[in-house]
């Protein structure tokens, strides 16, 4: 943990990104030697467990958790649309239908592996990385957030997914979308809490979604979707914060989001 303080009081830039490489290598060598031993995520669910507990230690113990977003919203529902773009992208999973894709220890597996992909990706690209550049300029922040997070899953056309090439474009599309929507989520309500859960959530989903049916021209339709639904809201969340927020071109004065 002193490494960890160390290295954040020295650039939280820099802390943010030595977590995104480390979760990044980590997490697929978990993947492949979850595939080595035939059961899908074990080794994977082993390795987010330990990053999620030295990630939510570290932040707690030095007082961390609220400027970070655990802490309740500070908007009202009605400002939010009442999340029901969220709920609309949770359902994706299972436009198709419903189906158990792996055995039952498998599926516990997989279930809470990408739940604590939820929580890890959320704290580091919307807490850390965002935080750490939002010091200089609000904007860039926010987009520099969203790309990394979709140009991260870049890593799905190397690592054996199995995904042809358009599909896995659309993928990362998409995935910047949402990061872009999640990172307006976390801006404009101060808290983390509604993006971990929703993007643990969706990842968990996909355990149940059935994908035998499903054709490229099905999954080309599905990220597009997906896209704009969350585009969409990430634009109505920013146009709604603009018009108020003395951050959002320049400088911040304070951090208020340390409240």
């Amino acid at each position: 943990m002193s490494i960890l303080k160390k290295l954040y009081e020295k650039s939280e830039i820099w802390f943010s990104i030595a977590w995104i490489i480390a979760y990044c290598v980590l997490m697929s060598v978990g993947d492949n030697l979850s595939s080595t031993l035939g059961a899908e995520k074990s080794i994977t669910l082993v390795i987010g467990l330990v990053l999620s507990f030295v990630l939510f230690a570290f932040l707690k113990k030095n007082k961390l958790l609220k400027k970070y977003g655990f802490c309740h919203s500070q908007s009202t529902n009605k400002s939010m649309l009442f999340y029901i773009p969220i709920l609309i992208m949770l359902s994706a999973n299972l436009w198709y239908g419903l189906t158990l894709n792996y055995g039952v220890g498998e599926t516990v597996f997989y279930v809470l592996a990408m739940l604590c992909v939820g929580f890890l990706e959320e704290v580091i690209f919307r807490g850390l990385l965002f935080e750490a550049m939002r010091k200089g300029n609000t904007k860039v922040a926010i987009i520099v957030s969203s790309l990394t997070f979709g140009i991260g899953h870049i890593i799905n056309l190397f690592n054996g997914a199995g995904m042809d090439l358009l599909p896995s474009l659309l993928q990362i599309l998409y995935a910047t979308t949402a990061g872009f929507m999640f990172v307006m989520i976390y801006y404009k309500s101060k808290s983390i809490v509604a993006c971990v859960v929703s993007h643990g959530l969706f990842n968990a989903l996909s355990a149940f979604s059935n994908e035998a049916i499903q054709t490229q021209q099905s999954r080309i339709i599905t990220s597009i979707l997906l896209a704009l639904i969350t585009g969409t809201y990430a634009l109505y969340l920013a146009w709604s914060m603009r018009r108020k927020d003395n951050n959002w071109h320049g400088k911040q004065k304070g951090n208020t989001s340390n409240m």
